[in-house]
Order: C-alpha cells, then structure tokens, then sequence
C-alpha cells in the first residue's frame, strides 16, 4: 500500500515537532509516519478502530499509542504548531452537531461533561466549534454535549485573532462578542438578527467566504 494521505512535505513538518519529543517512540521514521497515516485513516472515512486495515499494523496497538498521545497532548502540540503558519486574512467559527456513537451510552457517572456529551434535538450528541482561516484550515476547536449555544465558546476561540476579518452567522451576533472583535482590532463579518434595534452593515461580499468552514465540516 503505497499510497499515503498526507504528501512528503507535510509529513516532514510533523516529524520534525515530534523528534526531540521526550516519552514516546519515533526513532523508526517510516513506522511512525505509518501510525500516523492510520489515525487520519480513522478520522478520516469515520470508521471503527477494529475495522483498520491490516497494513497499519494490529488496530489494538495503533488504538493505545493513539490514547498515549492524547493523554501527553501531542496531537494538540502538532495542531498548535502548525497553525502559527495561516492565512489570517479572514478568520470563519461556526459549530456544528455529530450524534455520539452507541457505545457512548456506557460512559462513567458523572462524566458526561468531560466526554462532551449531552442532550439535544439530534439525541445524544456531541457539538464541534471549530475556527478556521482563509483557506479553511482548523486553527482551533473545542467540544462540548450537544445542547450548548455556539456562541458560548466563541469568546475563548477567538482570542488573539489580529486585524483580521471574522467570519461568522448571525447566531454569533451578540454585542459582547462584537465589542471583543472589534478590541483585537478585527472587522465583525456578522449578519445582525432580525430583531436588532441597531442592524449593523457588515460586507456580504466577504461573508460569501463563510463557506469554507462549513466545507471543513463536510469534509
């Protein structure tokens, strides 16, 4: 199987955040860009872990190194790290709903916010607020159970944006958040609800390239 998911380049961009990376295992390059290879299979196309292909070497395996590297942050590291490199001329939130597995009606007592699980129209679900820049690439997320309003994450996921435009649907027109974009000295591209006393201009050309996010979801 000589086909790979992510291209040379930025494979080589990955490795070189890993080596140096003190507890765990990445002296054997080509096994470790494999591993790797096998979790963006798995998020990917959605499927089960049981379900990997044999070439990615024995799903359990794969399944606990996975595990071990959330647990020490580095798939956060490599998302940190490779989003200080963005086009920040815009800048799209937006959240969205996926159902919880099936599985998940086993979670531990008293953990449901921790699993970021919860009641909504859609069941059991999980909400995904998501950031992402001009090209629509995720810069930063968060989850939580499916019943939480987007806007509530919003205020933390934009922190830092620049001189930028904000990109956003009216769900997110609060005055709050439009004072805050507009202190980081960033453009609100946020359509006002119907019902506002004060309905704010915002430029509808700029606002067609809220798409990309909602590309991101999709893909």
């Amino acid at each position: 199987m000589d086909n790979y998911y992510i291209d040379l380049e930025k494979w080589q961009s990955i490795y070189k955040i890993l080596y140096g990376l003190k507890g765990i295992r990445i002296s054997d390059k080509s096994q470790t860009r494999r591993f790797i290879e096998a979790v963006y299979f798995i998020m990917r196309t959605g499927s089960q872990w049981r379900n990997l292909p044999p070439y990615y070497g024995k799903w359990r395996s794969v399944h606990k190194r996975y595990e071990h590297w959330c647990r020490k942050g580095i798939w956060s590291l490599i998302l940190s790290v490779l989003s200080n490199d963005y086009d920040g001329e815009s800048v799209m939130i937006d959240a969205t709903i996926v159902r919880a597995h099936p599985c998940s009606a086993g979670y531990k007592k008293d953990s449901q916010d921790a699993e970021a699980l919860g009641r909504s129209k859609g069941g059991f679900t999980t909400k995904i607020h998501v950031v992402v820049d001009a090209l629509g690439h995720a810069l930063r997320f968060s989850l939580t159970g499916g019943q939480r309003n987007d806007i509530t994450q919003a205020s933390d996921l934009l922190k830092g944006f620049c001189k930028a435009n904000i990109l956003a649907d009216k769900g997110y027109d609060s005055q709050k958040l439009i004072s805050q974009i507009q202190k980081q000295d960033c453009t609100p591209v946020i359509p006002p609800r119907s019902n506002r006393k004060d309905q704010r201009i915002y430029d509808k050309h700029i606002y067609k390239e809220r798409h990309l996010v909602e590309c991101f979801f999709n893909k």
